[in-house]
């Protein structure tokens, strides 16, 4: 039965457990994709003069879900659930649910967690915020409520993929690549800029297929000349480059502009022939290590960040010792390692998921014990050398920086002890290190040279 709009209104105003204006909470998971999705809704909201928060208090809860993999659905479903939990105990009005995880399983979520007001997919933000009752403004362009510390912001440059990855399940959620205009990603950025951002961070599924589908070309060189003009950035890092077709002029963009870090997180997933080819990399072990020594000799100065993938269908001993001799040899400057994770609708889950999880975890161990001992080595190198860092924020006693060569969350920190040295948050300062752990450095503040 359908209820005319106006009893369905006055209805929600009765079911309405305040009539204290609304609070909206975005909780967000997942990775920065996400983050960005979450402050350009929060941007929207503020627009529409909602009062919107991030991971605090609200009566309106709005859930950013995370669909990629088996832990970070399960971290999804346990926060829808929880907060379906407070909505029956009264403690929050409305839940509503987007991102991936909806995207990709909205019909089954609908049927085991009916109590969620409204889910909805990675592209129905009007749609969203409507039900929150907002308009979608396109006139805000850059227009977004940061979440992360002053000094940085992650730069959305493109959404979707068109890889055909057999293991990743982006493409079922994000759909085809659709990269942003030139200009739109430059007002975008200065916005970021007059708000006291030092640091963009450029995020994509696929940052090497930039401009394919607007410019007929790998644009991201073109891209990152016009970002350097931008008053204000210091620091333009890369994320999530694709191996095979990298664009090399990058790598000279790279070395003639000191506003670019030397600094390339590109997944290059394993090294195996055999697994490569089963992943639909479309590349060898061959390929990849020239491409790597490519890279090293145009820009000798450049840490590469790479995160691989083990347990893979198929994924023999043979296969695993070649991946960590690989490792071995290439001494990545920093890198990640995650199980394989065997997800519907994907090529890979046609295969038959044989390797044992207690093994696929025994293996992650390996590859990060030995990037344990690389870091290690790498870093004691750095003891009595002068970085200039950005301080991205004060934890106990300890303030937290990072080199040009270290990305937020996920790479190298600096700290310097703040019992003995003051140095301003959200501002490049000069640290002589001192110390050095496996991940960490320690540093004291030093005149500019």
């Amino acid at each position: 039965m359908q209820l005319p709009e106006t009893y369905r209104a006055s209805f929600d105003i009765m079911r309405t457990k305040t009539l204290k204006k609304n609070k909206i909470n975005v909780v967000t998971l997942g990775c920065s994709k996400n983050v960005y999705d979450s402050e350009v809704l929060m941007g929207q909201l503020r627009a529409n003069n909602k009062e919107v928060v991030h991971e605090q208090e609200g009566n309106v809860v709005v859930i950013n879900t995370c669909g990629f993999i088996a832990n970070a659905k399960e971290e999804s479903v346990n926060t829808i659930l929880e907060y379906v939990q407070k909505k029956e105990a009264g403690a929050v009005d409305k839940v509503f649910v987007t991102g991936c995880l909806s995207e990709r399983y909205k019909p089954d979520l609908q049927k085991e967690i009916p109590n969620v007001d409204e889910y909805f997919g990675t592209s129905e933000l009007p749609n969203l915020l409507k039900a929150l009752g907002a308009d979608y403004k396109h006139e805000l362009i850059g227009e977004r409520l940061t979440t992360t510390p002053k000094n940085y912001a992650y730069l959305k440059i493109a959404e979707g993929c068109d890889r055909p990855c057999s293991f990743c399940a982006i493409p079922l959620m994000r759909g085809k690549h659709r990269s942003k205009p030139i200009d739109e990603l430059v007002t975008e950025s200065e916005k970021l800029a007059a708000k006291g951002v030092k640091e963009l961070i450029l995020i994509a599924q696929d940052l090497t297929y930039y401009g394919l589908d607007l410019y007929k070309k790998r644009n991201l060189a073109e891209l990152l000349r016009n970002l350097v003009k931008v008053e204000g950035i210091e620091w333009i890092r890369l994320h999530y480059a694709f191996p095979t077709g990298f664009p090399l002029d990058v790598l000279e963009v790279m070395r003639q502009e000191p506003k670019i870090c030397n600094y390339l997180d590109i997944p290059l997933q394993h090294i195996s022939d055999a697994i490569l080819k089963s992943m639909r990399r479309g590349t060898t072990q061959a390929k990849t290590t020239r491409l790597l020594q490519d890279f090293r000799a145009a820009v000798p100065e450049m840490t590469i960040r790479t995160t691989l993938i083990v347990g893979y269908p198929g994924e023999t001993e043979e296969d695993f010792e070649t991946l960590k001799e690989w490792v071995t040899q290439m001494r990545f400057e920093r890198l990640g390692c995650f199980t394989y994770s065997h997800e519907e609708n994907t090529h890979a889950y046609t295969l038959v998921d044989d390797v044992p999880d207690e093994i696929k975890q025994a293996r992650a161990n390996e590859i990060m014990e030995i990037q344990s001992q690389i870091s290690w080595e790498l870093n004691q190198q750095k003891i009595g050398q002068n970085y200039q860092c950005i301080i991205d924020r004060k934890e106990g006693n300890y303030f937290i920086g990072r080199t040009e060569f270290d990305s937020p969350d996920v790479d190298n920190e600096v700290l310097i002890d703040a019992t003995k040295h003051y140095v301003k948050q959200g501002e490049f300062c000069n640290i002589k290190i001192t110390e050095a752990a496996d991940f960490d450095l320690y540093g004291e503040p030093v005149a500019a040279s």
